[in-house]
This record gives C-alpha cells, sequence and structure tokens, in this order.
C-alpha cells in the first residue's frame, strides 16, 4: 500500500509541475506575443457619436455601427482615437497635406450697370423760359456731339441780345465785350453770336445743343414746360466705357485693392465675359448689410452693356503671397474655435485646434496650429472630431512623440 501511495503523490506532483511550466509557457508567449486585434470599447453611429451600443448593429439610420477603440497604453496624446483600416475605407475618409504655396483668392459678388458718371452731363437752363420744341423725344435716343436738343424762348435772352446789338451800333467796344461775355455766361455759343451781330436781328428762341455724344436719360421736359435755373431738364451718358456697383462683405473687402483685375459675366448675353478692373473703393460701411461698396469699370465699345443691367462679378485678389494654406472642406467652424483631424497613421486620429487667416474659394490660410507637410483629414472628419474631442487637449500636437504623419487613408 505504502508503494501505491507513494506513487500516486508522484504523478500527482509531475502532473502540477507539468502545468505550471505549461502556464509559465502560454504566459510568455503572450507577453511575448500580444494581441495585434484590440476589442473596442462600444460601438457607435456614424452620423451621431451620442447613439452608442455594446456590439455591433445598425444605426436608427440603417447604417453599421463603427467601433471604438481605447488608447493602448502608448505615448499617443489625449484625444487620440484608432479606427481600423476597413472602417476607414468604408466612412470614406480622405486626407490632404498642409502645405505652403501661393495665395490664390477670388472674390463672388453681383452688380448692376451704371453710367460712367465722369462722362454724364446734366443739362440745366441758366434763365427762365419756356420750351418751345424739343428735338429728343424719348430716354434712351442716341445723340451726338452738337446736336440741337431744344428750342428755348426766355425774355432775358431777348434782352441779353438786344444788348448786344446797341453796344454794336454804338461801337463801344468794352460794352460790346461784356454783352458778348453776359451770353456766354448764358450758354450761348460764340457761333450764335457771330451771327447775330452779322444779322443785327434778336431771335426770339433760342437753339441749345449737345456738348457730348452718348444717350438721353432721365428727360424731364416736355414741349411747353416752363423752366427755370436749377430745373433737371435731361442728362446725357455715354457708353463706351460703364461702371458696375458691387458689394463685399466686411471681412473681405481688406483683400480689395484698386487697379485690381475683375471678371464680369451677365444672363444678358450667356458665355461673354468683359474684363475690367476696381476703379473706387467706397469709405463707408453699409451698417445693416455689412458691406463695403465697390466701383469697377469696364470698357463697353460695342455697347452692349446697358445701365441696369445685374451681373456676376469676380475680384481676382491674387496677391503673389506664400502662405501655408489647407482645403477649405477640411476645416470644422464653428462660433468659438476652429478645428483640423490630423491623420497620424495606423489608424490614429487628433482634432486640434488652428487660428484661421483669409479663406479662398477652395482653401483657407492657416495662421497657427499646423506645420507644413501635415496630412489633414479632408472628407468624413465629423464623426472623427466628436469622438476625439471629448478627450482632447486642444494643443498643438508634438510631433516628437508621434514621429508619423501618414495615413492609411487614399490622399485627394
Amino acid at each position: 500500500m505504502k508503494t501505491y501511495r507513494q506513487l500516486f503523490a508522484g504523478i500527482a506532483l509531475g502532473a502540477a509541475c507539468a502545468v505550471f511550466i505549461t502556464l509559465q509557457v502560454l504566459y510568455s508567449s503572450e507577453a511575448e506575443n500580444p494581441s495585434v486585434d484590440p476589442q473596442p470599447l462600444y460601438w457607435v453611429a456614424p452620423m451621431d457619436s451620442e447613439y452608442r451600443r455594446d456590439g455591433p448593429g445598425k444605426s436608427p439610420m440603417g447604417m453599421d455601427l463603427v467601433p471604438v477603440y481605447a488608447d493602448p497604453a502608448t505615448n499617443d496624446a489625449p484625444g487620440t482615437i484608432r479606427i481600423s483600416p476597413d472602417i476607414v475605407n468604408n466612412l470614406g475618409v480622405r486626407t490632404a497635406t498642409a502645405e505652403v504655396s501661393d495665395w490664390e483668392s477670388e472674390i463672388r459678388t453681383v452688380g448692376y450697370v451704371r453710367y460712367d458718371e465722369d462722362r454724364l452731363r446734366h443739362i440745366h437752363p441758366r434763365v427762365s423760359g419756356w420750351v418751345e420744341t424739343l428735338h429728343v423725344k424719348a430716354e434712351g435716343d442716341p445723340v451726338t456731339a452738337g446736336q440741337a436738343l431744344y428750342e428755348l424762348y426766355s425774355p432775358e435772352l431777348v434782352n441779353a441780345q438786344e444788348e448786344l446789338l446797341l453796344a454794336t451800333k454804338r461801337q463801344n467796344a468794352s460794352l460790346i465785350q461784356a454783352a458778348r461775355d453776359r451770353l456766354n455766361a448764358l450758354q450761348i455759343s460764340n457761333e450764335f453770336i457771330n451771327a447775330l451781330e452779322r444779322s443785327g436781328e434778336v431771335a426770339q428762341t433760342v437753339t441749345f445743343r449737345a456738348r457730348q455724344g452718348g444717350v438721353v436719360d432721365n428727360l424731364a421736359i416736355r414741349e411747353g414746360f416752363y423752366v427755370q435755373p436749377g430745373t433737371t431738364m435731361l442728362s446725357i451718358g455715354t457708353l463706351d466705357e460703364v461702371w458696375v456697383a458691387a458689394e463685399v462683405f466686411e471681412r473681405q473687402a481688406a483683400a480689395v485693392q484698386v487697379g485690381m483685375a475683375v471678371t464680369m459675366t451677365s444672363d444678358f448675353i450667356p458665355g461673354r465675359n468683359w474684363e475690367g478692373s476696381v476703379d473706387y473703393i467706397y469709405p463707408t460701411l453699409d451698417p445693416q448689410t455689412r458691406t463695403v461698396r465697390v466701383r469697377l469699370k469696364f470698357a463697353n465699345a460695342d455697347q452692349l452693356l446697358k445701365p441696369n443691367m445685374f451681373a456676376q462679378v469676380v475680384i481676382h485678389t491674387t496677391q503673389g503671397e506664400r502662405v501655408l494654406n489647407v482645403p477649405r472642406e477640411a476645416v470644422i467652424r464653428t462660433a468659438t474655435q476652429d478645428r483640423v483631424v490630423l491623420a497620424l497613421g495606423d489608424g490614429r486620429f487628433k482634432s486640434v485646434s488652428v487660428h484661421i487667416g483669409r479663406v479662398g474659394v477652395s482653401s483657407i490660410e492657416i495662421l497657427s496650429g499646423l506645420e507644413p507637410g501635415d496630412r489633414i483629414v479632408a472628407s468624413a472628419q465629423f464623426l472623427l472630431d466628436s469622438e476625439s474631442s471629448k478627450s482632447s487637449d486642444f494643443q498643438r500636437l508634438d510631433h516628437s512623440v508621434d514621429s508619423g504623419h501618414s495615413s492609411d487613408a487614399d490622399h485627394d
């Protein structure tokens, strides 16, 4: 019996040693070869980070839930999240590079065609009288320089002519010159005065002619009207060159300078482009619309542009300055903070705060928060940002900790 008990004791001791050795080997193997597939903490809806589940499934919108993993025990900064490559592909994550390049920007706005007011002439009488004959009948009528506009009967003009004839009869040079000067002051031409001196007969009506060519605008008189100094009878504007009145937002005003190139299109003639320039920037801001008016100038030799036409305007504000910029869609803008999602490589992402400058059509200037060469997420960044923001410190990422910047996502 004693021999059997010793035998059983030896067998039990050997089995215990074998189990101990086996556990030691397994523990060492796990320590040397940790699992490469960590278990997710929870599963979240792609479009709603507040919708969480303990396992895979569908979101209320019918989309597959996305797993969220815990930060590994490494030097990852706060807010760094990890996503498996297949999930990155399913989300359609695209990345871009923060790069230094020439800043190119355009300001798109609308405007209205106007007369060139530098060449817009208003017609006012300098005497009181009655319009006997009106040679232009409607607004928009074309006129040429020297063309008759209207004939006016005025007692003052009759008296001024009689004074000149009386001075001429007396052969008084000083009175003759004074009478001629008075007629010139009343906008009577030298040709009319010379004809008066030759004929010696007073004209009851005087014909007034256009001093420049153009089109009639603001016609405010008809035949038989009584007019007096200060009455705006009509205006004559030219269409060889036109102005366009446009407005830019307050935040864009600093980028506009006189002389910048401008491109304009109009629905009146689809496909036609007009090239012009910024002629003047008004010094005041509209308090209601928070916009600044700018005046643009365009050549209009074929006179296709008409006053009050609606036009689409593009102001080219390219200044040739090299700045750090990122795609416009990559920046998450909020009322209190602007952020981007950094792609750190190996499925790691982190939201960081940035300070932006000018906003262009397709890019945004970065003043601080990024460095040239940083990889950022340009699409599907809102889900990544919502997860990272919960624990991110929003400080500039220390690249000495994370040496890699490349992402498994495709670069666009």
